[in-house]
């Protein structure tokens, strides 16, 4: 099985982050650039999330094995251990009695983890603050060709690779004339990479202590069906407002495009940069301005003002954003419309006393195999009127328990001796047995949970309806390398406190004990004492804070 388990996982999570992107984007209608670095930046991290698991189940059997390797040494050497003391301070008393290394199901041989991990690191960290940037300036510009769209992206993204020159001119500076710290390429790698993971923690911090609290709520009031239809009223009558504004918007911008396309006639120079706006319109709209075109009226006869290819670019940025933004809008109001209508149908089925559960719009599909022999109308009542609440929460409770555990945790992990980080005290009471499986399961479902908190706030961020993640399509490319940018600066910090909270990682913890090939590339926290000693164990202690203000918003 040696690397099968690594190879599994990299298929199974390309075809995961296939199925998000196909869920948010538009395989159809997006650009092929826009959806490879989506894709390239989402794979990436889930990466991160799914392999990190293999990584520390190898490493503890690899501890184990210096373990044995100590303790035969000394042995040799003394034929009284206990009067010797164990050379490895991070071992447990039951590490002692030398329980058998059995080699992990998923072991991944050596050499492996290191280049993989560099590959997957530095390949996203280009993505976030180099590539995607550029790529997002490039889709959301109203350039008409590919060299007018790479120019509009250079000088956008001037001042902010100028600031990245200037921060990395800065910490050189500071590394040079700093005594004590050496100026190499691999004190240089560290130092980009604890700036990246400062970012990162700072706003993951703040992302983690609002999802926390509001996951756990979200599912308790799902299970309050009169509140949850309170709610969706209101939603709907936002979106309402929204979707007005919309189709405003949009009529303002066709009107646009209508006067332009009239004043330019089919013979003149920049006629060519109008249908290309015309092919972005609704069909609606397209074949209302191709029934008042005259073809046949030559622009050199009259004495108009014309408009410039600048304005013409500006207007096409604009009719890109308006018919994405309606479109958006619409799908959204169908969605949740159906969403109000089946709240309602539940509420009117609870005093039924035949237990079957009426729909008020019948589908006019025909009903598949499932809901003919599995989901029946008696199921579906007793699903949707009585066990789904009380199942919403349950989970609501575990939910709130796992919560409670993180904060503790993250408040405690500095603390090895004793031992307060529950997540590390699970993780080391099944390294007394070696119970890789139930290491790897508890490893995946603590990140699982704390990446769901981060990325379900980051797909719920909604800022002047110019960055918002909507499904069924309907995400626009600059929203979607927006949020594969956030995922990249996010994700290893998120695993690398992680694996602080189980103190497996010797910066924060100053154990002597094997590192996970993960943390071996993140390099010495030394160079900068006083962000591993300071900021990544005080900072998140600001999580308890972030919790209580969101929790009585």
């Amino acid at each position: 099985m040696s690397g099968a388990a690594l190879g599994i996982e990299l298929v199974v999570v390309f075809f995961l982050a296939l199925f998000l992107l196909h869920r948010y984007g538009d395989f159809r209608k997006q650009q092929r650039m826009v959806l490879f670095g989506t894709l390239l930046a989402w794979y990436l991290c889930f990466l991160i999330v799914f392999i990190l698991p293999l990584d520390v189940s190898t490493t503890i059997y690899k501890q184990c094995k210096i373990d044995h390797e100590d303790h035969a040494s000394s042995s040799t050497a003394s034929p009284q251990p206990s009067n010797h003391t164990a050379t490895n301070t991070s071992a447990t008393p039951t590490r002692r009695t030398l329980t058998q290394c059995y080699k992990p199901w998923s072991y991944i041989p050596d050499g492996i983890m290191p280049v993989f991990w560099r590959v997957v690191y530095w390949t996203s960290q280009c993505l976030t603050w180099l590539l995607l940037p550029f790529m997002q300036s490039y889709a959301r510009s109203g350039g008409f060709s590919i060299t007018g769209k790479i120019k509009t992206a250079l000088i956008e993204n001037a001042i902010y690779y100028g600031t990245y020159l200037l921060i990395f001119g800065s910490l050189l500076i500071c590394v040079a004339v700093h005594p004590e710290w050496q100026l190499s390429w691999y004190g240089l790698q560290t130092i980009g990479i604890t700036a990246a993971n400062t970012w990162g923690l700072f706003l993951l911090v703040l992302l983690l202590g609002y999802g926390l609290v509001e996951i756990p709520r979200s599912y308790w009031n799902a299970s309050r069906h009169g509140h949850l239809l309170i709610k969706t009223y209101f939603k709907a009558s936002k979106l309402m407002t929204e979707k007005a504004d919309a189709e405003e918007n949009l009529e303002d911008v066709m009107e646009e495009v209508r006067k332009v396309s009239e004043s330019i006639k089919y013979n003149h120079p920049l006629r060519k940069y109008i249908d290309t706006i015309l092919r972005k319109c609704p069909v609606d709209y397209q074949e209302k301005m191709g029934r008042n075109m005259d073809d046949y009226e030559d622009f050199d006869d009259k004495q108009n003002t014309y408009p410039s290819e600048k304005s013409l670019v500006k207007l096409h940025k604009q009719v890109i954003y308006a018919v994405q933004r309606h479109n958006r809008t619409r799908v959204q109001w169908q969605i949740l419309l159906q969403q109000a209508i089946h709240l309602e149908d539940v509420a009117k089925n609870e005093t039924s006393s035949t237990h079957q559960f009426v729909h008020s719009f019948p589908s006019s599909e025909p009903a598949g195999w499932f809901s003919r022999y599995v989901y029946t109308p008696p199921v579906e009542w007793y699903w949707e009127c009585l066990l789904k609440r009380w199942f919403y929460r349950l989970l609501s409770v575990v939910l709130t328990l796992f919560s409670v555990a993180v904060v503790w945790s993250e408040c405690t992990f500095f603390s090895t001796r004793p031992v307060l980080s529950l997540f590390a005290v699970f993780i080391q009471l099944a390294e007394r047995d070696y119970n890789y499986l139930y290491i790897e399961m508890a490893c995946f479902i603590t990140i699982f949970f704390l990446c769901t908190c981060v990325y379900s706030t980051v797909f719920r961020i909604r800022v002047f309806n110019y960055y918002y993640l909507a499904s069924h399509h309907q995400t626009d490319a600059y929203s979607l390398q927006f949020s594969g940018m956030l995922f990249c600066r996010l994700t290893p910090p998120l695993c690398l406190n992680f694996l602080g909270l189980i103190h497996m990682d010797s910066a924060i913890s100053h154990q002597q004990k094997e590192q996970t090939a993960y943390t071996s590339i993140m390099g010495s926290m030394r160079v900068l004492s006083f962000i591993a000693n300071g900021f990544y164990i005080y900072y998140p202690m600001l999580i308890v804070i972030l919790c209580i203000a969101t929790y009585f918003r």
